[in-house]
C-alpha cells in the first residue's frame, strides 16, 4: 500500500531515541523527509546521521517559546515545504502524588504540555490543507498508571486540546491525531520495569495483562503511527489510538 509519503516532510520531536525516533525511521522509510529534534545535540546529530539523507537534526528544547519556528523553517530551508508534525516528550519523571513537588509539576508542565501545545499552535498557523499534526500521549489519557503521577495529570489535557484543535482546524483540511502507546519495549519502559527492583518479573507481570502477552515493538509503534500522519488516513482526524496490545480493556 502506497501510504502517499514520497518527498512529504514532517517535523518529528524528541526523536534521537524510543518512540520519537522510530517514527522518523518509519516515516524515512516510507521516502518522507524529516526535521528530527531533542535537547541532546550530540544525540540528535547521531540519529539524524544514522537516518540518511532524508534528515535534518537540530538540538531544541520542547519548553523553549523559540523552538517551534525553529523547526518549521528548517523543514523549509532544507526540504523546500512542511506537512506535518509529530510532537514527541520524554515521558516526566516517575513519582507519587505526596513526592512530587511544585518545581517537577512546573518544569513537566513546560515540557510536556505547554510545549506541546506551542508546537501544534505553531504547527496548525503554518500548515495548509492537507496538513496533520500528531501527539505521543499515553495509555495514561484513559487509565491512571501507576507511579507516573505527572503523566497521568497532563496527558489527558493534552488530548483534550487535540480534540479541541481537531475541531477548530478541521474545516482547513488538518488534521489531529494522538497516539496512546501501552507497554513498548524501549529504554524508558525497561527505566520504569527496573524501578520495581526486579524488571524481569515487573515485565512478565506486564506481558500476563496485555492480550498479546508480549510488548511491542518500536518498529510497531512507528509504523502505525505513520499510517496516521499519512494522506492514507486523509479522512482520519479527532482520534485517540491505542497501540497497546489490547491492553486498554474500554472501547
Amino acid at each position: 500500500m502506497d501510504l502517499g509519503l514520497k518527498d512529504r516532510v514532517y517535523v518529528v520531536t524528541g526523536a534521537s531515541r524510543g518512540l520519537g525516533n522510530a517514527s522518523a525511521r518509519a516515516l524515512v522509510a516510507d521516502g518522507a523527509k524529516v526535521v528530527v529534534s531533542s535537547r541532546d545535540e550530540k544525540a540528535i546529530a547521531l540519529a539524524a546521521d544514522e537516518l540518511g539523507p532524508g534528515a535534518v537534526g537540530v538540538a531544541a528544547d520542547n519548553a523553549d517559546p523559540a523552538a517551534a519556528e525553529r523547526l518549521i523553517d528548517a523543514a523549509r530551508t532544507h526540504f523546500g515545504r512542511f506537512d506535518g508534525i509529530l510532537v514527541s516528550v520524554g515521558g516526566p519523571a516517575p513519582g507519587s502524588a505526596a513526592d512530587t513537588t511544585d518545581e517537577q509539576w512546573r518544569a513537566a508542565f513546560d515540557a510536556v504540555f505547554l510545549g506541546a501545545v506551542r508546537m501544534a499552535r505553531t504547527a496548525a498557523a503554518s500548515l495548509g490543507e492537507g496538513g496533520v499534526i500528531g501527539f505521543v500521549l499515553s495509555g495514561s489519557v484513559h487509565e491512571p498508571i501507576p507511579g507516573l503521577t505527572v503523566s497521568n495529570g497532563l496527558r489527558p489535557g493534552l488530548a483534550g486540546f487535540a480534540k479541541s484543535l481537531a475541531n477548530e482546524v478541521g474545516p482547513r483540511g488538518i488534521r489531529v491525531v494522538g497516539v496512546l502507546p501501552g507497554r513498548i519495549d524501549t529504554d524508558r519502559v525497561r527505566e520504569l520495569d527496573a524501578l520495581s527492583g526486579d524488571a524481569a518479573a515487573a515485565r512478565a507481570g506486564s506481558e500476563s495483562r496485555i492480550p498479546m502477552r508480549r510488548y511491542g515493538t518500536p518498529e510497531e509503534f512507528g509504523a502505525t503511527t505513520v499510517f496516521l500522519l499519512s494522506p492514507a488516513a486523509s479522512y482520519v482526524t479527532g482520534v485517540m489510538v491505542p497501540i497497546d496490545g489490547g491492553a486498554r480493556h474500554g472501547f
